[in-house]
């Protein structure tokens, strides 16, 4: 259970601040683009862009997280519809590949199975998805690699997030799915306030499922979203929280965290 502070802290302070920061980097977003041709046209600036374009990207991502940061006092089960689930997740890897490259690290799409239909909420297993992701690469060095992965067992759906990184020690492990409360366990920039885990975490949960988490110190990690393996008589599906992604491209935002300055250059962004 929340304490009356959490309570506030979810579900009228971190939202706040998102609201007035979104108001900022339309001021921010205008600027850049009235700078842009300037900047263009030297090439000692190019460097600064970059950097410019992927702070950007980080705020609004951060921006995203804590708009959604009341959904983790709630417990509504998700209304669902059915998906081909192989094919949409291969597709999200597709996406995040030349990303994943760029940044040095090999990513991989690993299901033996050729077709499955199950109901889940698009919307939200893909920001499970995109933050599972960028965890991995978080903490992924160049040459590693990471897996997303689906298999079928005991009426469930795994899919799984493993990297070859260097994992998470059992203390810090012990407060994963909370650490935004534990200021002096957060981790250094650009690593985020710890949202991000807690937000899949409640994502599975309302699919009906729930997230694991096993990690050794210099083997790497793994997350493992267990979701019922079940359709829906439904079609409908419940409004995803607003993601704003400023006019850009959503997957560079959602792994904006863990990429190098160099891919946001202006031909990536078009």
């Amino acid at each position: 259970m929340y304490r009356q502070e959490e309570l506030r802290l979810l579900g009228e302070v971190l939202p706040n601040v998102a609201s007035q920061m979104r108001g900022m980097l339309g001021n921010l977003y205008a600027a850049m683009q009235s700078a842009a041709p300037v900047m263009e046209k030297e090439p000692s600036l190019a460097q600064d862009r970059e950097i410019m374009q992927q702070s950007y990207y980080r705020l609004l991502r951060l921006v995203n997280n804590l708009s959604s940061a009341s959904m983790l006092l709630e417990s509504d089960a998700f209304s669902l519809r059915n998906i081909e689930i192989v094919e949409w997740l291969d597709n999200l890897c597709r996406q995040a590949q030349p990303l994943a490259e760029a940044a040095g690290i090999d990513l991989v799409f690993s299901c033996d199975m050729g077709s499955h239909v199950v109901a889940v909420h698009p919307e939200m297993l893909e920001r499970l998805v995109w933050n599972l992701l960028s965890n991995a690469l978080k903490f992924t060095p160049q040459g590693g690699k990471i897996t997303l992965s689906l298999r079928r067992g005991g009426g469930q759906l795994l899919l799984a997030v493993s990297d070859t990184g260097c994992g998470i020690s059992e203390e810090l492990q012990e407060t994963v799915f909370d650490r935004y409360l534990h200021t002096a366990r957060q981790d250094p920039q650009p690593h985020g306030l710890g949202l991000g885990l807690p937000l899949c975490r409640r994502i599975a949960q309302g699919h009906g499922g729930r997230l694991m988490l096993s990690s050794q110190v210099g083997r790497g990690t793994t997350v493992t979203a267990a979701l019922p393996d079940r359709r829906s008589a439904s079609c409908e599906a419940r409004d995803v929280a607003f993601q704003y992604a400023g006019g850009f491209q959503p997957v560079l935002m959602e792994l904006s965290d863990a990429l190098p300055y160099t891919v946001f250059r202006p031909e990536n962004l078009d």
